[in-house]
């Protein structure tokens, strides 16, 4: 039997019996999992088990630390780097249109530096399928990607492209049918190892969790966010649960978009059921058409633009997003992520 084997054996049989893993745990874990050192039933016993008691911050900590090691990485300056932001959810929420999908884009209009990770969604409108319809190439190389985000402020890591490593585990996950850790880990893998975030989460007994495990592993600051009625965004249907991440700090509180300035709506006001629609709602935003998607944008890109640095205080934030869709800056960066991902590599 393996020293693999051995391991997995009896860290699967404390999570049995409801013990999470330490730190270390699930780093040597994972680690052997991205190796290609466990077997399907092992990685379904695994995510299954994490799954059913909850994830804890520790468990998160040590996958994410071993999945940043095997992470393609987008090849940035330092100084960049020091700047770059993620927008991105962890799914499993109702869905809405893509709304850290254009967040990302208002951000970058504002001043940001963006490396937007993600992916494609069961629902066919997911992150990459509207980027794609956008014009813009998703398929793009890191290289690409660095030259994206230097001439157009942002570029979009296609999160399947960055880690191969986990191919092992796409199978499973898709037979199990439900969310599991990776969906949690997806945002704290940024390729752009980006230490600044605007992080939505599908439940709220993981804002505090993630928050946790973004401020161990380094993170510079962060909103880990969600709605009241169930969304991974900032909402503007209900208040928000906020976890502020400021290096070792960690402070949760409820957010009402009325605090700043933001129009409340209703959720029909904020559907999309199609990629077409969607498409149409951030070509429409991008705009400035007004109206309830376009203050649901600009509450997250003015988040985004608070833990940037580029705003000093979440109102700033708003009012440089409102300035960025109203001067068409936000467009443009669309059309130069456009133009710099279809130059090749």
């Amino acid at each position: 039997m393996s020293d693999a084997t051995i391991f997995i054996h009896a860290a699967l049989a404390d999570l049995a019996q409801g013990r999470g893993l330490s730190a270390s745990t699930s780093e040597e874990i994972f680690e052997y999992m991205l190796r290609g050192m466990l077997d399907a039933g092992q990685i379904g016993s695994l995510l299954s088990l994490i799954e059913a008691k909850g994830a804890t911050a520790d468990e998160l900590v040590g996958a994410a630390t071993s999945m940043r090691r095997h992470v393609m990485p987008v090849p940035l300056t330092e100084t960049t780097r020091a700047r770059v932001i993620d927008t991105c959810g962890t799914g499993g929420a109702p869905k809405l249109f893509n709304v850290s999908t254009i967040a990302a884009l208002v951000a970058a209009g504002a001043g940001a530096k963006v490396v937007k990770h993600g992916n494609r969604s069961r629902t066919g409108r997911g992150s990459a399928e509207i980027m794609q319809a956008l014009g813009v190439q998703v398929e793009a190389s890191p290289e690409v990607q660095a030259r994206c985000v230097e001439h157009a402020g942002l570029c979009f890591c296609f999160a399947i492209h960055h880690h191969p490593a986990t191919r092992a585990a796409a199978p499973v996950r898709k037979s199990l049918g439900f969310p599991t850790i990776f969906n949690l880990l997806g945002p704290l893998t940024n390729p752009g190892r980006a230490s600044r975030q605007l992080l939505g989460v599908s439940k709220a007994e993981h804002v505090r969790v993630v928050a946790e495990a973004l401020s161990r592993l380094g993170c510079t600051r962060a909103m880990v966010v969600h709605a009241n009625d169930g969304f991974d965004e900032l909402s503007t249907t209900s208040a928000n649960l906020v976890a502020h991440v400021e290096g070792d700090s960690v402070r949760t509180v409820t957010l009402h978009p009325e605090q700043l300035g933001i129009s409340t709506a209703t959720r029909e006001a904020l559907q999309a059921d199609t990629l077409e629609e969607a498409v149409g709602i951030a070509r429409d935003v991008l705009h400035g058409t007004p109206g309830a998607k376009t203050e649901m944008v600009v509450f997250n890109a003015g988040a985004a633009l608070y833990v940037s640095g580029e705003a000093e205080d979440l109102r700033e934030g708003v009012e440089r997003a409102r300035e960025a869709i109203e001067s068409h800056k936000a467009l443009e960066r669309l059309e130069a992520l456009r133009a710099a991902s279809n130059q090749g590599s």
